[in-house]
């Protein structure tokens, strides 16, 4: 029987127990979630209270419910946001454990495709999101100040910083909840099964699988995406309040003062455009291919985002303004989104480097584990701290820079630009929990080996870039 024969017929068999899986799966992600998000509510309430009594005492009654208010909608859309991602997972899982089941080439390209576009939902539908609940917050409180003068401009986006404090209060749970959550059942299953029982991994006989299955979505998919939505929502935030403070974009009109939310706009129509690199231009067809389009994605996206930032620095931004104590230009301006873009691009691939299987420190890490656990643990930790090195430096760097051209407003918008590419940072980053779940369900049904070797491969190069995700949370 070829292998063809063999994962066709073994696909018709097990189709009743991957339904299975896939309920069970969605049930427990849906209950953690319950769960989670009604103590996130709960908390999110108390804490709106105390943002009420405490702005009210300092600034007054009106602006601690306008700033109460944004709080609220912030931590409401991270939730809605991490939901939505985590049940695009879900149903992504058992797709993508289907679409492997097809032979070469076809088999690689639609499994790839299934679990890249499973992120890429996940990462527009954050943005998105975001960038219309921010901006329809601000319209909606402008016309209670005068934000036409720079004390009414600062007074309005002080309240709307309490936007991105919702959204980090809300990430405090996703990702350290679900972190905890994921760790613990991974972790659970494998003592379980692998050390008691001496079973595989994900192998049917081991209940904890569930756990760690519904572990990788809500930890890894949810987590990480309120955890980046807080990322955005505070640099947003904070780039507008810091703009507000100078008289010079004030007067420019509201175009500038919305600069930083143009950059996110714009971000999200360039990573759109780059996705279709992936899935369309340059598919993946084999197992060679799958690092190289996910690591494109990076580079394309920046690269197509620096002329879209210079167009629009010309056009929202006046000629000079003067801003937190530095005379900034237009071109001062997109120096500084491009000096956090290109850094955050450069973070990506310095973390890829250190945690890809293709490359030198992965294989020493390995080799290290010829001489036992202790050696192999020594020199992973040596290597993680020497990882952070390089990206330090840039870091330091891109403020320096930064804040010589424009400021703190400078600084503020090398953060947005770091984050202007955050669909194809999440696209990529969620496409690796999707495979990993691919392949515990595709050895759960007892698929073909044939599947699980295209899951295996797909996951390895989804660890890879969940390591880029980390680093540019």
């Amino acid at each position: 029987m070829s292998v063809k024969e063999a994962g066709q017929n073994q696909t018709f068999e097990q189709n009743e127990r991957l339904r299975e899986l896939y309920a069970a799966i969605s049930n427990g992600a849906n209950s953690f979630l319950f769960s989670e998000y009604k103590l996130c509510t709960v908390f999110v309430v108390f804490l709106a209270g105390v943002i009420v009594g405490l702005v009210s005492w300092s600034s007054g009654r009106e602006t601690a419910i306008f700033t109460a208010t944004s709080f609220v909608v912030g931590a409401l859309t991270s939730m809605l946001s991490g939901y939505i991602g985590m049940r695009v997972a879900v149903f992504s899982n058992a797709r993508c454990t289907v679409g492997a089941v097809k032979p070469a080439p076809h088999g690689w390209t639609e499994s790839f495709n299934t679990a890249f576009r499973a992120g890429g939902v996940m990462g527009f539908s954050l943005c998105g999101l975001a960038l219309l609940c921010l901006y329809a917050l601000v319209v909606f409180l402008a016309p209670s100040f005068s934000w036409g003068t720079t004390a009414g401009a600062m007074k309005l986006f002080d309240c709307i910083a309490g936007f991105g404090l919702g959204g980090s209060a809300v990430a405090m749970f996703g990702r350290v909840g679900g972190g905890i959550y994921t760790k613990a059942a991974d972790v659970g299953a494998d003592l379980a099964g692998k050390v008691v029982e001496d079973l595989p991994e994900d192998d049917p006989h081991n209940p904890g699988t569930i756990a760690d299955n519904v572990g990788d979505n809500v930890g890894d998919v949810a987590g990480m995406g309120s955890d980046l939505f807080g990322s955005f929502g505070e640099a947003s935030c904070a780039a507008m309040l810091v703009g507000a403070s100078s008289p010079g974009l004030v007067a420019a009109g509201w175009a500038a003062l919305m600069f930083p939310l143009t950059i996110s706009g714009a971000g999200i129509v360039v990573c759109l455009i780059t996705s279709f690199f992936a899935t369309n231009f340059c598919p993946v067809t084999r197992e060679a291919h799958i690092e190289g389009a996910l690591k494109l994605q990076l580079f394309v996206s920046a690269l197509l985002m620096t002329p879209v930032v210079w167009w629009l620095s010309s056009s929202f931004l006046p000629t000079s303004f003067a801003v937190s104590g530095a005379c900034a230009t237009p071109t001062g301006a997109f120096a500084c989104v491009a000096f956090g873009l290109w850094g955050g691009c450069a973070i990506g691939f310095i973390t890829e480097y250190y945690t890809s299987f293709s490359y030198r420190p992965v294989v020493e890490v390995s080799e290290s584990c010829r001489t036992g656990a202790a050696t192999n643990i020594i020199f992973g930790l040596a290597l993680g701290y020497k990882s952070v090195v390089l990206p330090v430096f840039i870091l330091a760097g891109i403020i320096f820079g930064s804040h010589r051209l424009a400021g703190m407003y400078g600084i503020s918008l090398a953060a947005l630009g770091m984050l202007a590419t955050l669909a194809t940072c999440l696209t990529i980053d969620v496409y690796g929990p999707v495979c990993d779940n691919a392949g515990g369900i595709a050895e759960m049904c007892e698929l073909h080996p044939s599947v699980r070797e295209k899951t295996d491969a797909l996951d390895a190069a989804g660890n890879t870039t969940a390591a880029i995700g980390k680093g540019f949370a």
